[in-house]
């Protein structure tokens, strides 16, 4: 069994940044992909960001690109998503979750295991 939890979450002010991070139990977290997703309230789920199981390469979608990096480190089972020139519109949960492979996607369903979500605010 994946366990994944997210934290870092919280409120801000448009402009500033956040650091999010994901733990994952279990011993397949370095032969995977990780990826993060947002839901806001009354929309559907978000790609946001995917990175491949050595980190060599990232996605990201294209409302956070060049403002969101994701990072893992295989050694510690963590992801880490850091989040700079945050807007109003970047409100959501965040969600944390491990691919069903070794590639990057974009897509939920490519995903099996996922995180409890964090709150992200971010005022204007």
């Amino acid at each position: 069994q994946v366990q994944l939890v997210e934290s870092g979450g919280g409120l801000v002010q448009a402009g500033g940044s956040l650091r999010l991070s994901c733990a994952a139990s279990g011993r397949t977290f370095s032969s995977k992909s990780m990826g993060w997703f947002r839901q806001a309230p009354g929309k559907e789920r978000e790609f946001v960001s995917a990175i491949s199981w050595s980190g060599g390469a990232t996605a990201y979608g294209s409302s956070v690109k060049g403002r969101y990096t994701i990072s893992r480190d295989n050694a510690k089972n963590t992801v880490s998503l850091q989040m700079n020139s945050l807007k109003p519109e970047d409100t959501a949960v965040y969600y944390c979750a491990r691919g069903s492979y070794a590639s990057t996607s974009a897509a939920s369903n490519g995903y099996d295991y996922w995180g409890q979500g964090t709150q992200v605010t971010v005022s204007s």
